[in-house]
């Protein structure tokens, strides 16, 4: 079994370009001798920067996008703790033909980190809030927990097809493995064509 993780110890496990193309090597090579790829995701989005701009973060990272959806072997996908964004979609997600999704019950998935959110959509009335004197710390952090309840968790994801389920971490181990034992005969065709238009 090939793994593919997020390190959050490192720059708190975001993807930047070394980052991508590894994982998308990694995955090509996964796929090129049929090993069946896990992926455990914890991921904050892609590093940004002007360093990253010019080294062409958005090209490396559609090379991961690019290898997990041609990839025909077994996927599974654990969500461990946070996936934000564009960063989701290139770690595995439903949409790119993973075969099961699964998140923890505290792992949050969305567009964005409460807090980033709600600094964007309640900007104006947080403004409003302070020039009535009001106490906009608790006013931020109401809405950052209102926001985290509707939409950065996982049930949210499971309610649009998603996540396939929620499962508890003790039980990981015995999800994956009979997620890979289910998937041990997976035969799975790309559309005919002459090659693929591969980023570069």
């Amino acid at each position: 079994v090939g793994i593919v993780a997020n390190q959050p110890s490192a720059y708190a496990g975001v993807l930047d370009t070394n980052a991508s193309r590894k994982g998308a090597r990694f995955v090509r090579f996964c796929d090129a001798f049929n090993i069946p790829i896990v992926s455990l995701v914890d991921v904050p989005g892609f590093l940004p920067g002007t360093g990253q701009e010019y080294n062409a973060v958005i090209l490396h990272g559609a090379q991961l996008l690019y290898a997990y959806g041609e990839a025909t072997v077994p996927k599974i996908t654990i969500t461990l703790r946070k996936s934000y964004g564009g960063s989701h979609i290139v770690m595995g997600c439903k949409q790119l033909r993973s075969d099961l999704n699964f998140a923890w019950p505290s792992s949050e998935i969305a567009v964005m980190g409460a807090s980033g959110a709600v600094a964007v959509l309640c900007g104006r009335e947080a403004k409003q809030v302070k020039e009535q004197g009001g106490d906009v710390k608790q006013f931020l952090a109401e809405k950052e927990e209102e926001y985290s309840e509707k939409f950065a968790n996982p049930y949210q994801a499971a309610q649009f097809g998603y996540i396939d389920d929620v499962i508890e971490p003790r039980n990981t181990r015995f999800r994956i493995c009979r997620g890979l034992a289910q998937l041990a005969h997976k035969k799975q065709d790309l559309p005919a064509k002459k090659h693929g238009c591969m980023p570069m």
